[in-house]
């Protein structure tokens, strides 16, 4: 007998649907085709474990199974459920006439239990898409996959739920979520404030305005200014995350497994802090079958880069093309994929290898030699695309000593919350801009005009510093703050 059954492979942020044809007749054997990975083809083992400790069993024929469409690789082990119900009703041990309802996933465990799956979110869009009346998947992705709306998600914790609700019939509980309701309880202020900063006033007030356009900047300084604090503390300051960022950003971290269990929308800006050793695919994404890098797990918040001149060279480079597109493809000969990587870019650095710059007292010295190879780890074409640059100086013992507090962050978040929705309205008729950093050349023109003044001001720094074309659009873009 011939069932079909559907689940869902993740490509990039996109989900598609895999029809899973089993066919059960006379001889012996098994097999399974449709370009399946190693945890696939490994998924008979814990499927015969699964049926037989729940009182089933594979039957003892020769079974034929087809993941189409056939030339489209299969990975991961999200598919034992699908496998095993299949395999149930084509063998008549269950009666399962409204299979084509739904789309099943889930890992078994050798108990017959269920293990989370990735990518639940936007296999839960394609479900709807497709037009599929419900999603049965493990309790652990349930709340994950009931954002999505107009679709019947189950979440189940062992496969004889699944048995029984198709063969007797029986009731399985449905997850249902507000999305907008469970996106505002989430809503929480993270844990740093800027309260907490002593001093460094001017740092803050240029923090403010990189938050309120959302631009890239750098802060260096020696070691104990307060680079790291300040920078920990961006997230407190920037705007609430949209209905559609939150969706967005879930999307992503969904593909990759980072959605905590039993959690749903993500409500807080991500803020992803790599250390120098990392790799440029786990930058940038890729690998043999790619997977989104930290610049996409930053998407809609905030990728740091603590002592920038210590990662290599040609892991930042890598970020030159996502930095200007806001999106990186990763190309494989047999397919594309595209991840979104729209975040801002937030780097310290020291000045010298020492940490100390032309500082008589520092207890360390760097030799003009030294300092030039620290240097030159950061090529121009990347500091180019970073729009402020701060140096941050050390705190003096006054302001160190101070009981006084410092402005909070939700007063910040006030100002520069404002300044964003200025923003959107100014760009309310372009899809893809929605904040100054996002501008490309023509809207720069059209709405960054100077005076006479600030133009001959702006020529002789562009003189003087032999600052490039993308350097005269970005102090450009900067000025719009205060319009």
């Amino acid at each position: 007998m011939l069932k079909k059954v559907f689940a869902s492979a993740v490509f990039g942020v996109e989900a598609s649907t895999i029809t899973v044809e089993v066919n059960v007749d006379k001889g012996i054997g098994y097999h399974l085709v449709g370009l399946p990975d190693n945890a696939i083809k490994e998924s008979n083992y814990r499927i015969a474990a699964a049926l037989q400790n729940n009182d089933y069993k594979i039957p003892g024929k020769k079974i034929t199974i087809n993941m189409a469409p056939a030339d489209l690789r299969k990975e991961g082990s999200a598919y034992d459920l699908t496998l095993a119900i299949g395999i149930l009703a084509a063998s008549s041990q269950i009666n399962a006439e409204n299979l084509e309802d739904f789309l099943i996933m889930g890992e078994l465990s050798l108990d017959g239990s269920l293990q989370p799956i990735k990518g639940a979110l936007p296999i839960a869009v394609k479900a709807r898409e497709e037009g599929f009346k419900g999603f049965i998947l493990p309790s652990q992705n349930a709340k994950e996959a009931a954002i999505v709306d107009n679709l019947k998600v189950y979440g189940v914790d062992n496969i004889k739920q699944v048995i029984d609700f198709f063969d007797k019939g029986e009731v399985l509980e449905q997850t249902i979520i507000d999305t907008r309701a469970e996106f505002a309880k989430n809503l929480n202020f993270p844990e740093f404030d800027f309260s907490d900063v002593k001093g460094q006033e001017s740092i803050k007030r240029c923090m403010e305005i990189a938050a309120a356009g959302g631009h890239n900047i750098i802060l260096i300084g020696p070691p104990g200014a307060g680079k790291t604090m300040l920078a920990k503390r961006l997230p407190s300051i920037l705007p609430p995350m949209t209905l559609h960022e939150a969706l967005e950003t879930t999307k992503i971290h969904s593909v990759v497994g980072r959605v905590k269990e039993h959690a749903g929308l993500m409500a807080q800006r991500p803020f992803r802090s790599p250390h120098h050793t990392i790799s440029n695919v786990a930058l940038v994404g890729g690998g043999s079958y790619p997977q989104p890098g930290e610049i996409s797990l930053s998407h809609n918040g905030v990728l740091f880069l603590d002592e920038l001149p210590e990662f290599k060279r040609e892991v930042l480079e890598v970020m030159r093309q996502p930095l200007e597109d806001r999106e990186v493809t990763i190309s494989r000969a047999k397919f594309t994929v595209t991840y979104p990587s729209s975040f801002m870019l937030v780097a310290s650095m020291n000045p010298s290898p020492s940490g100390y710059f032309n500082d008589p007292d520092a207890p360390v010295t760097s030799s003009p030699a030294e300092m030039q190879r620290y240097l030159s780890k950061i090529s121009g074409p990347l500091l180019d695309r970073i729009d402020i640059h701060i140096e941050v100086t050390p705190v003096p013992f006054e302001k160190l000593s101070e009981e006084r507090k410092s402005e909070s962050s939700v007063d910040i978040r006030k100002r520069v919350t404002a300044a964003r929705e200025i923003q959107t309205q100014r760009f309310k008729e372009s899809d893809k801009v929605h904040y100054n950093a996002q501008m490309n050349t023509k809207q720069i023109r059209k709405y960054c005009k100077l005076d006479e003044a600030s133009m001959e001001l702006l020529k002789v720094a562009m003189e003087r510093l032999n600052l490039s074309a993308r350097a005269y659009d970005r102090i450009l873009n900067n000025t719009l703050f205060y319009i």
